[in-house]
């Protein structure tokens, strides 16, 4: 009987660590990547079908960062699109000028 208690008290301070050690390996994993090639940077997003997006990201070192367009549905990722994160990047706004709308930054 007393087995069997020491078991399941094993098992259960097992299951009470776990959440602690998906944290202390998730940051030490977390570090080495960024260290690796920089930081992903979510930049927008949008849905073109039930299970389909268009999701634009800023990835790359600092100074060499690259904007890419990428196809996302549930058979996998493509990649649309890819430019300097520097150069002009289009965004909707209002031209003065024409008054109509322009890619303008």
């Amino acid at each position: 009987m007393t087995e069997s208690l020491f078991s399941v008290g094993v098992f259960l301070a097992v299951l009470a660590c776990l959440p602690w050690a998906l944290k202390w390996f998730k940051q030490r994993y977390a570090v080495g990547a960024a260290e690796a090639g920089g930081q992903l940077r979510f930049i927008s997003a949008l849905a073109v079908g039930p299970q389909q997006r268009v999701v634009t990201v800023e990835v790359g070192p600092e100074g060499r960062r690259v904007w890419l367009t990428l196809g996302v549905s549930a058979n996998g990722v493509t990649c649309l699109h890819s430019m300097e994160a520097d150069s002009q990047a289009p965004s909707v706004g209002n031209d003065a000028s024409s008054g109509s709308p322009a890619l303008t930054r």
